[in-house]
């Protein structure tokens, strides 16, 4: 028998919480409706539950590694608290127009390339082909294509509820 499980990859913000633009501080976490619901359901069907995040910020020098690690393990906690735990986070601190030097390339990892996602793949015995990405912009549901998974654009709303319309739609060949 197979232990491979399907997982929901989550993009961070815009999906897990409202984007503004750099969210360096636990302060600056506003949760999306619905989004440890989201999790909690999932986790409880046996998924595996991965966010894979682009945070240029800490390549443009907006905040550094460590912030945004605080902002991790709080998201973490609180999540865990609700009974909404992940699986993994996944992050890509580079921008090929960084203005820190060390972070300047071009890398596999930053969405819309499919390296975060890769990854994950390898280091969990993860179902591809039942497994799809919830992402709120066209980089995210390009980086879930090039992976060989689904994808589907959040647009703000309930995250619980689109996620479930979103395995709905997964299982019936929409992708």
């Amino acid at each position: 028998m197979s232990n491979l499980r399907p997982a929901l990859f989550l993009d961070r913000d815009g999906v897990l919480n409202v984007d503004r633009t750099f969210v360096a501080r636990v302060e600056d976490i506003e949760w999306i409706e619905g989004a440890a619901e989201c999790i909690e359901t999932f986790k409880a069907r046996g998924w595996y539950v991965i966010v894979v995040t682009n945070q240029s910020g800490i390549a443009m020098g907006h905040y550094t590694e460590a912030d945004m690690q605080s902002v991790h393990n709080h998201m973490q906690s609180v999540l865990a608290e609700r009974g909404a735990v992940l699986d993994a986070i996944y992050h890509c601190t580079y921008h090929p127009e960084a203005s820190i030097a060390r972070y300047r390339k071009d890398s596999f990892d930053r969405k819309p390339k499919p390296g975060m996602i890769l990854q994950a793949m390898a280091d969990f015995p993860i179902k591809r082909e039942t497994s799809f990405l919830i992402g709120d912009k066209p980089t995210d549901i390009a980086a879930a294509h090039a992976a060989g998974i689904g994808g589907f654009l959040f647009k703000g709303g309930n995250l619980a509820t689109f996620a479930e319309w979103a395995l709905a739609a997964f299982e019936d060949g929409t992708r």
